[in-house]
């Protein structure tokens, strides 16, 4: 009998989406499942709980307290192991009939913040959201202790899990399409204009435009370095930063929702990424060093696991602005071609290859070590 791979919910796009496609590639016989699909048609014969036919299934916050006895209630389903995919309560997961007393494993992307480290997470970070994480807390804790492994996707969650579940945990990295970054490139006109209006050196931040993301702290690098700006993505914060950088004194561009190819292209041009948040891991310091391109990280998170001081790239503790200015310097130094190698440490055949054995060596399938 095959296994089964159980994820939290699934959305077109988003790094533990990322890893769930890789795992599902990595074993292509095992029956899928999540608490809802709307990845918009990227993922395909993955069977929903419950809670995707209610009005909850996307609304988060209202459906989290109701997650754990979701997980609890699974159907009946024969299996020879069960791998949750869990960043909430995925790691709950029981079903009825054969497959449950299987070996359960986890890939921890981290112990669900808003419950357990809601100062990292504003979502959790409510009077009425603390309340309902002190009463999940225990829950959560003797559902961790059911796991035959766990591994987490880098040593600063594993670091986590052992505080917060009392559990060791493997370090796996999660998947990056290494090769993508130095594929070639097709732009169409529109953003061939985009790029080629860019300062020719600049310091790049990606992600979503949110306070938590700290992109503020790319423009805090410029300033303390004197160089351009970009920061490429999109949210809520994209006012607010237009009029910081409107306002601070070196040039600050904003790209809008850029295509995957012109991503790309914006890890070529950029003379450094700069990655100030706290992160479980961090794909997009990654990808930056796929692309040839250093990267100033946060000297806490995940990122500084992938981001090599003084080959890759710099650490920075304090964010002001003398630390800064040395560590832009120092990162402007990397070569291009230390950065790729280190990227190749996290390519996906490396996760393929690691999580098979992670699965074969606890779940007792010979053939997958």
């Amino acid at each position: 009998m095959p296994g089964l791979i159980v994820h939290e919910w699934l959305e077109a796009s988003g790094g533990s989406e990322n890893v769930f496609e890789t795992l599902v590639d990595a074993f292509p016989d095992a029956g899928r499942l999540c608490l809802w699909n709307d990845s918009g048609g990227r993922f395909t014969d993955v069977d929903e709980t419950i809670l995707a036919r209610t009005p909850l299934r996307r609304n988060k916050a209202l459906a989290l307290p109701f997650m754990p006895a979701v997980w609890r209630s699974l159907p009946e389903r024969d299996a020879d192991w069960i791998l949750a995919s869990s960043h909430v309560f995925a790691h709950h997961a029981r079903f009825g009939g054969p497959a449950r007393d299987v070996p359960k494993l986890v890939y921890a992307h981290t112990p669900a913040r808003y419950v357990w480290v809601p100062e990292l997470d504003q979502r959790g970070d409510s009077l009425a959201a603390r309340a309902i994480s002190a009463a999940l807390k225990p829950i959560d804790r003797r559902r961790a202790a059911e796991p035959t492994a766990i591994a987490a996707n880098s040593r600063y969650i594993a670091a986590r899990i052992a505080e917060k579940w009392d559990r060791e945990a493997e370090v796996i990295y999660p998947p990056v399409d290494v090769g993508a970054f130095a594929a070639p490139l097709t732009l169409t006109d529109d953003e061939q204009r985009i790029l080629d209006a860019l300062p020719s050196e600049f310091l790049l931040g990606v992600s979503r435009f949110v306070p938590y993301k700290r992109l503020d702290a790319v423009i805090e690098a410029g300033l303390a370095s004197g160089m351009p700006v970009v920061l490429a993505g999109a949210g809520p914060e994209e006012r607010h930063l237009r009029e910081i950088g409107a306002s601070c004194g070196i040039p600050v561009e904003l790209v809008h929702r850029p295509s995957y190819s012109l991503l790309r292209a914006l890890y070529r041009r950029a003379s450094a990424l700069v990655f100030a948040p706290v992160e479980d891991f961090g794909i997009v310091p990654v990808e930056a060093m796929a692309s040839g391109t250093p990267v100033i990280a946060n000297a806490v998170g995940g990122a500084s696991e992938s981001v090599i001081e003084g080959v890759t790239g710099a650490h920075v503790t304090t964010w002001k602005r003398g630390e800064l200015r040395e560590a832009v310097a120092r990162a402007l130094e990397a070569r291009p071609q230390d950065c790729i190698a280190r990227a190749e440490d996290f390519d996906t055949c490396v996760f393929t290859s690691r999580i098979r054995s992670f699965v074969g060596a606890h779940a007792g399938v010979s053939a997958l070590v």
